[in-house]
């Protein structure tokens, strides 16, 4: 696999399978719409989407159950901006609130229709790619190769790319890029775009903050970093993300954006999470995730032909198992959800992604997996 070519995609993929039920090995297009929340249902532990789901704490629950005594006025986004500005140490102009990151990909696709080249790194969070082709671009993959544990060559991606998408820490694979590498693939005439979706996830031993975001890196040309608050603070249904990069460039995403496009509720949980208690509390949290991560990662390397990709940085694993998704559809049947694999471009079907959760959730969840892979 390594050394494997780029490939031109044009057109788009099947329709989603929201039912969980049995995914469609047949050859065709990976499906870039599906997603962890449709392999969840009644009685089935969520281990296939990545948000945490611990309570709320009082100084982010406060402002935003305050803001739902202001809707009748037209959101100002412009103290969470400067909330999320003074954050990463940018001006205000350099930072473009979102309806979630998932918006962030849209704005992209419809803002740099002049593209001639764009490329996406897989395997990947797959709405990036969805949105460049729903948008009419001709998008060319990168695939990294699991036998070097999806690590990047930035030689791989082609110099003449005038835009390119990358996640870091990347979901599914859960793995945490040098930002040397990414910052090598920063040039004049090329935007590239670094989906920090899960950057507030990872710690690092001697690092204050988050190793190998880009977040506050202004030096570089054409970096557009994407942050989501979905993950660590549970606000999947609020919808609420944003882009860092030059002023420019966000003024043309900006111009394609709906007016009042993130919502009173939302600004106030995009404040609350950019002050200092936040960020401590969210390094803290990353702390014990990553003590949990590495007891999953335990279990499941215990298990014989269960093969746990890479280093894992984030708040999930991806794991290597023959026959996977009829494993997927056992765990289901014995209360457990995952998600599958065979849906992010590179991957297939005998790989599934897992949610860090608790301890005791791990061990039920490896024992019932133990029993499956003995059957």
């Amino acid at each position: 696999m390594r050394g494997q070519p780029t490939e031109t995609l044009p057109g788009t993929g099947p329709e989603s399978d929201h039912t969980g039920g049995e995914p469609d090995h047949t050859g065709g297009e990976p499906d870039l719409t599906h997603h962890g929340d449709a392999e969840v249902g009644p009685g089935l532990v969520d281990l296939a989407v990545n948000v945490r789901r611990d309570a709320m704490p009082d100084w982010l629950a406060d402002p935003i159950t305050a803001a739902l005594g202001d809707l009748a006025a037209y959101p100002d986004p412009g103290p969470a901006r400067a909330a999320v500005a003074a954050r990463h140490a940018r001006p205000p102009a350099e930072v473009l609130l979102t309806a979630g990151a998932a918006e962030g990909f849209v704005l992209l696709a419809r803002a740099l229709r002049g593209v001639r080249r764009p490329v996406v790194v897989h395997p990947q969070f797959t709405e990036p790619e969805a949105a460049l082709r729903a948008a009419g671009h001709q998008v060319e993959r990168v695939l990294l190769d699991a036998d070097d544990d999806f690590r990047l060559d930035p030689a791989r991606v082609p110099a003449d790319a005038d835009l390119v998408m990358i996640g870091n820490p990347t979901n599914p694979t859960s793995v945490l890029h040098p930002a040397g590498d990414l910052a090598a693939l920063a040039r004049p005439g090329r935007v590239l775009v670094v989906d920090e979706a899960f950057a507030d996830t990872t710690v690092a031993p001697g690092v204050a903050g988050e190793p190998e975001s880009l977040a506050a890196r202004r030096d570089l040309p054409g970096l557009l970093v994407v942050r989501s608050l979905t993950k660590t603070w549970g606000l999947a249904g609020l919808r609420i993300g944003y882009l860092l990069g030059e002023a420019p460039l966000l003024e043309r995403l900006a111009a394609a954006q709906p007016l009042w496009a993130v919502s009173t509720p939302a600004l106030a949980a995009a404040s609350a999470c950019a002050t200092p208690v936040a960020v401590e509390a969210e390094r803290a949290i990353a702390a014990r995730l990553a003590a949990d991560r590495d007891h999953l990662v335990a279990r499941l390397s215990a298990l014989p032909g269960v093969r746990v990709a890479g280093r894992p940085a984030s708040a999930f694993v991806l794991v290597h198992v023959p026959n996977a998704a009829d494993v997927r559809l056992a765990l289901r049947r014995r209360g457990w959800a995952v998600r599958r694999g065979d849906t992010f471009p590179g991957l297939g079907p005998d790989w599934l992604r897992i949610a860090v959760r608790d301890p005791a959730t791990t061990d039920a969840f490896a024992e019932v997996l133990a029993q499956i892979l003995e059957a």
